[in-house]
Protein backbone atom coordinates (compact mmCIF):
# COMPACT_ATOMS: atom_id res chain seq x y z
CA UNK A 1 0.00 0.00 0.00
CA UNK A 2 1.69 3.54 -1.04
CA UNK A 3 0.72 7.17 0.29
CA UNK A 4 -1.13 8.28 3.34
CA UNK A 5 -4.10 9.92 4.35
CA UNK A 6 -5.52 11.29 7.18
CA UNK A 7 -8.98 12.17 8.81
CA UNK A 8 -9.42 16.11 9.06
CA UNK A 9 -12.76 16.55 10.39
CA UNK A 10 -16.27 16.08 9.72
CA UNK A 11 -17.72 17.94 7.99
CA UNK A 12 -21.52 17.41 8.47
CA UNK A 13 -23.94 15.49 9.44
CA UNK A 14 -27.29 14.53 7.20
CA UNK A 15 -30.85 13.81 9.24
CA UNK A 16 -33.65 13.14 7.41
CA UNK A 17 -37.29 14.35 7.13
CA UNK A 18 -40.62 13.95 5.53
CA UNK A 19 -41.39 15.68 1.65
CA UNK A 20 -42.83 19.21 2.79
CA UNK A 21 -40.98 19.42 6.31
CA UNK A 22 -38.85 22.27 5.13
CA UNK A 23 -40.51 24.95 7.16
CA UNK A 24 -40.64 22.81 10.39
CA UNK A 25 -36.99 22.25 9.50
CA UNK A 26 -36.19 25.91 9.58
CA UNK A 27 -38.09 27.06 12.93
CA UNK A 28 -35.93 24.19 14.74
CA UNK A 29 -32.69 24.29 13.19
CA UNK A 30 -32.65 28.28 12.31
CA UNK A 31 -35.15 29.81 15.12
CA UNK A 32 -34.35 27.80 17.97
CA UNK A 33 -31.23 26.74 17.23
CA UNK A 34 -30.24 30.39 15.96
CA UNK A 35 -28.02 28.08 12.80
CA UNK A 36 -27.75 30.04 9.39
CA UNK A 37 -29.43 28.56 6.43
CA UNK A 38 -26.97 28.06 3.98
CA UNK A 39 -27.17 27.89 0.85
CA UNK A 40 -27.79 24.22 -1.67
CA UNK A 41 -26.13 23.80 -5.02
CA UNK A 42 -28.73 23.93 -7.56
CA UNK A 43 -28.61 20.67 -8.82
CA UNK A 44 -28.91 19.73 -4.73
CA UNK A 45 -32.02 21.92 -3.67
CA UNK A 46 -33.87 20.46 -6.74
CA UNK A 47 -34.22 17.50 -4.36
CA UNK A 48 -35.57 19.62 -1.60
CA UNK A 49 -34.23 20.20 1.95
CA UNK A 50 -32.04 22.63 3.84
CA UNK A 51 -28.69 23.42 5.17
CA UNK A 52 -27.45 25.11 7.95
CA UNK A 53 -24.41 26.24 9.63
CA UNK A 54 -23.57 27.56 13.18
CA UNK A 55 -20.85 27.65 15.69
CA UNK A 56 -18.62 25.21 13.41
CA UNK A 57 -21.67 22.70 13.08
CA UNK A 58 -23.29 22.22 9.79
CA UNK A 59 -26.03 19.78 9.44
CA UNK A 60 -28.09 19.28 6.09
CA UNK A 61 -31.63 17.96 6.20
CA UNK A 62 -32.67 15.67 3.50
CA UNK A 63 -36.24 14.94 2.23
CA UNK A 64 -36.37 11.31 2.71
CA UNK A 65 -39.70 9.74 0.74
CA UNK A 66 -40.80 6.98 3.48
CA UNK A 67 -39.14 8.63 5.94
CA UNK A 68 -38.98 7.10 9.48
CA UNK A 69 -37.55 9.07 12.31
CA UNK A 70 -33.65 8.13 13.84
CA UNK A 71 -34.62 7.91 17.69
CA UNK A 72 -31.25 6.07 18.57
CA UNK A 73 -28.51 7.10 16.24
CA UNK A 74 -28.05 10.49 16.60
CA UNK A 75 -25.79 13.36 15.76
CA UNK A 76 -24.42 14.95 18.96
CA UNK A 77 -23.33 18.52 19.50
CA UNK A 78 -21.20 20.37 21.59
CA UNK A 79 -22.76 23.34 23.03
CA UNK A 80 -22.18 26.11 25.54
CA UNK A 81 -25.13 26.99 27.74
CA UNK A 82 -26.71 23.96 28.03
CA UNK A 83 -29.60 24.82 30.06
CA UNK A 84 -29.72 27.93 28.25
CA UNK A 85 -30.42 26.14 25.34
CA UNK A 86 -32.64 23.45 26.57
CA UNK A 87 -34.80 26.26 28.22
CA UNK A 88 -34.54 27.79 24.20
CA UNK A 89 -35.78 24.72 22.59
CA UNK A 90 -38.50 23.95 25.50
CA UNK A 91 -40.05 26.95 24.57
CA UNK A 92 -40.12 26.62 20.97
CA UNK A 93 -42.12 22.93 21.94
CA UNK A 94 -39.20 20.39 22.14
CA UNK A 95 -39.39 18.52 24.54
CA UNK A 96 -35.73 17.97 26.74
CA UNK A 97 -34.51 14.76 28.11
CA UNK A 98 -31.69 14.93 30.56
CA UNK A 99 -29.21 12.27 30.98
CA UNK A 100 -26.51 11.75 33.10
CA UNK A 101 -24.85 8.39 32.33
CA UNK A 102 -21.47 10.39 30.27
CA UNK A 103 -18.97 11.11 32.65
CA UNK A 104 -17.45 14.44 32.92
CA UNK A 105 -20.57 15.88 30.80
CA UNK A 106 -23.97 17.83 30.93
CA UNK A 107 -26.22 16.19 28.47
CA UNK A 108 -29.63 16.33 27.31
CA UNK A 109 -31.61 14.59 24.08
CA UNK A 110 -34.29 16.77 21.94
CA UNK A 111 -36.38 15.81 19.15
CA UNK A 112 -36.37 17.42 15.73
CA UNK A 113 -40.24 18.41 14.73
CA UNK A 114 -40.23 14.70 13.01
CA UNK A 115 -38.67 12.47 16.08
CA UNK A 116 -34.99 12.47 15.31
CA UNK A 117 -32.74 12.20 18.18
CA UNK A 118 -30.18 14.82 18.45
CA UNK A 119 -27.69 15.00 21.71
CA UNK A 120 -26.35 18.24 23.11
CA UNK A 121 -23.22 18.13 25.31
CA UNK A 122 -21.37 20.29 27.66
CA UNK A 123 -17.98 19.52 29.19
CA UNK A 124 -18.25 20.11 33.23
CA UNK A 125 -16.01 22.39 34.77
CA UNK A 126 -13.16 20.29 36.22
CA UNK A 127 -12.78 19.98 39.77
CA UNK A 128 -9.72 21.82 41.66
CA UNK A 129 -8.45 18.95 44.45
Amino acid sequence: MTGTFSLRRLHHVQVAIPPGGEEASRRFWGDALGMAELPKPPALAARGGCWFDGGGVEVHVGVEPGFSPARKAHPAILVSGIKELAARLEAAGAEVAWDDDMPGYERCYAADPFGNRIEFLEPKPRSRA
